[in-house]
């Protein structure tokens, strides 16, 4: 694996995933929690494959999660190792689940869309309150224009808009069984930090850093974004600094492993 695995959403096909996903925290932070960081990925996937860490009956549930993980959490080894540095030294919920999420929405690019294109608009808009046939319009859209990775029926759109809207529920996101509604956003600072020294690797100009449509996904505009980072200065988690329309960045770690370490700790 490499240390460093950019997942950009701009030019991947869609597909319809999300219906065998769902947000998985309980059974993420299994896995996290039985990670053997002496063994390779495949060697780790087959012995939760023999074990059946997670309790499923059905072998091809099984499957499914694993390919999930994979795909979420298991494509570069430094956020493998940060993340079950957070799950092991018991990093608070709040946190940890809004990076669990960060990473998910990163690596379905279906998901991470609906989340910065559609209910991005409607929180800048003021609305809370989610309309399921928007979300399913959005949808039929970019099917309608070949964006997903084959033509897909009305029944395999609904199936999808389902599983958005369960998984962003699931995730804190978004509220309520039947009627959905956005959910007060909170970002702590931890989780904040530890994004935006993920995202610096990527974004090395403070100023960029600032304005990565990334924060999106927490529908943080540029001003909450500055105030977040002026928080984490406060705190001591980075360096903050702004003299006009120079923004210097800096954190107290080299490495994210190192770094998640040092918030890990920090959080208690």
């Amino acid at each position: 694996m490499s240390g460093i695995s950019d997942t950009s959403t701009s030019s991947a096909a869609y597909t319809s995933k999300i219906i065998k996903a769902g947000a998985l925290l309980a059974d993420t932070k299994t896995m996290l929690a039985h990670w053997d960081a002496s063994l390779s990925v495949s060697e780790n996937l087959e012995r939760f494959r023999r074990e059946n860490i997670f309790g499923k009956a059905s072998r091809s549930r099984i499957e499914d999660i694993l390919t999930i993980f994979r795909q979420r959490y298991l494509t570069s080894e430094s956020v493998t190792r940060s993340l079950v540095i957070l799950v092991r030294d018991s990093f608070p919920s709040e946190s940890l689940d809004r990076i669990l999420y960060f990473f998910a929405a990163r690596t379905d690019h279906l998901l991470h869309d609906i989340v910065t294109e559609v209910l991005s608009h409607d929180y800048t808009m003021g609305k809370t309150d989610i309309s399921v046939g928007n979300i399913q319009a959005a949808v039929a859209r970019w099917v309608a224009e070949g964006k997903m990775t084959g033509n897909w029926s009305e029944n395999t759109i609904v199936r999808v808009t389902q599983g958005l809207l369960a998984t962003l529920r699931d995730f804190g996101v978004l509220q309520g069984a039947v009627n959905k509604r956005l959910a007060p956003i909170y970002l702590p600072v931890e989780a904040f930090a530890y994004l935006a020294f993920y995202l610096r690797q990527y974004q090395p100009s403070g100023e960029r850093l600032l304005d990565d449509p990334e924060w999106r996904l927490f529908f943080l505009s540029r001003q909450t974004v500055e105030q977040s980072f002026m928080e984490a200065h406060q705190h001591h988690l980075l360096e903050y600094h702004a003299a006009g329309s120079i923004i210097r960045v800096t954190f107290p770690s080299n490495s994210l492993e190192e770094y998640t370490y040092a918030l890990a700790q920090r959080a208690h």
